[in-house]
């Protein structure tokens, strides 16, 4: 039988609590054995995602609630916030020509999550905000 591990953490809006989140993964994934490479690339996903959660979640409920479903094949990752939410099909690819020169970096959290996983669902409304990322790790 295949081995899961869970984690669910409830994050309180404080500078670098996101490191609490990468620090439970890099533990887990390593008691089963997942490549240093595969680890990096998760924590890259999971990093823009809560701080993705804390910018927009808002001051109303200022929490973010993170999930691991991890194997030896693959991690899920879902990370809730509680703002008021958006339309996730009005958010427009950024272009990197429409970057240069402007002093606007910002704007691609959405974009790099979807090309780094295997799989990106989001699901917003009035009480939030949820992404569902899935890494393959083999």
């Amino acid at each position: 039988m295949q081995e899961i591990i869970k984690l669910k953490i409830e994050l309180p809006k404080v500078p670098d609590i996101e490191l609490v989140a990468l620090e439970g993964l890099e533990r887990m994934a390593k008691h089963l054995g997942v490549s240093e490479d595969k680890i990096d690339e998760a924590k890259i996903l999971i990093t823009e995602a809560i701080i993705n959660g804390f910018e927009h979640g808002g001051e109303k409920n200022p929490k973010v609630d993170v999930e691991f479903d991890l194997t030896k094949q693959k991690l899920i990752i879902l990370v809730r916030d509680y703002g008021e939410g958006f339309n996730p099909e009005s958010i427009a690819d950024p272009k990197i020509e429409d970057k240069i020169g402007s002093l606007d970096k910002r704007g691609w959290g959405l974009k790099l999550m979807k090309s780094m996983s295997d799989d990106f669902e989001i699901e917003s409304n009035e009480n939030g905000t949820k992404i569902t990322l899935t890494k393959h790790l083999t």
